[in-house]
């Protein structure tokens, strides 16, 4: 089965750390990170059109190709990854979609407490931050400031075993 995870939201909202903890408990996973392909592999700015979206659609359509669930995680915009997104999703037999809906004031929180605290601050951040930059796409689920991170990833787990 083509399963596909997507964890969305501001910096410092938590997804990576979602993200490895999930591939801790599931076998035959692809993880992958926007951060990871877009600075990383390309030293790519997150603009419009950047070779680092048919990049990240490319590595995830292999993955579901090979039946591993896929996890994708990144701040992964609306407006500039929407598109993408949504062709994965139709890509998918099963898709299950979270957007970290937090407040300014906890992702600057939980960044904080980062290894990466010292490579950028509170000014990017909120540069960065869009407020409810949901997909729009049925069944897209919001992971809100109350939950743990056990909560979260016991929740994602729930629902990938249903």
């Amino acid at each position: 089965m083509h399963q596909l995870v997507i964890l969305r939201g501001n910096s410092g909202s938590g997804k990576t750390t979602t993200a490895k903890v999930l591939r801790e408990h599931l076998t035959d996973t692809l993880l992958i990170s926007q951060d990871v392909i877009r600075r990383d592999m390309l030293a790519e700015k997150d603009k419009p059109n950047s070779p680092n979206i048919a990049l990240i659609e490319l590595i995830a359509r292999f993955g579901l190709q090979h039946e591993k669930v896929v996890i994708l995680e990144g701040i992964l915009s609306a407006s500039r990854y929407g598109q993408m997104l949504q062709g994965l999703i139709a890509a998918a037999d099963r898709s299950f979609i979270y957007y970290y809906d937090l407040p300014f004031e906890e992702t600057l929180h939980r960044h904080a407490g980062r290894a990466k605290a010292n490579e950028f601050g509170a000014a990017s951040m909120r540069r960065w931050f869009q407020p409810h930059d949901l997909l729009g796409v049925p069944g897209e689920q919001t992971i809100p400031a109350s939950w743990s991170q056990d909560d979260v990833v016991g929740h994602i787990l729930a629902d990938l075993n249903s």
